[in-house]
């Protein structure tokens, strides 16, 4: 949000800076022209670097986000197979020890 703020607080810094050049510019209208043209297209560059930046910063989040999930994934798989592993045993006891208790009569 703070990276939203910082843009649009360049573009209207570039927008006063022009406007104010424009009516206090000692240059010819051909001058004046090539410096808003000039102007314009580092606006664009900025825009075009920072959008990039912010879409690989996204998608390294993303990365991160996913890698996460997967090893959430795979503790709480690990989770459920113990759990069955030891209700498994636990069942089995009773059953074992029941099985015990008839070969000793």
């Amino acid at each position: 949000m703070e990276d939203n703020n910082k843009l649009a607080y360049f573009f209207l810094g570039l927008g006063i800076g022009v406007g104010i050049g424009i009516l206090f510019a000692p240059k010819s209208g051909e001058e004046t022209r090539q410096l808003i043209k000039t102007k314009a297209d580092e606006g664009r560059e900025y825009v075009k670097r920072r959008t990039e930046e912010v879409r690989q910063s996204a998608s390294e989040l993303v990365e991160k986000g996913k890698e996460a999930i997967t090893r959430q994934r795979d503790h709480l798989a690990a989770a459920v197979e113990a759990g069955k592993q030891a209700y498994r045993e636990a069942v089995g006891r009773p059953a074992e020890a029941k099985a015990e208790g008839e070969a000793q009569s």
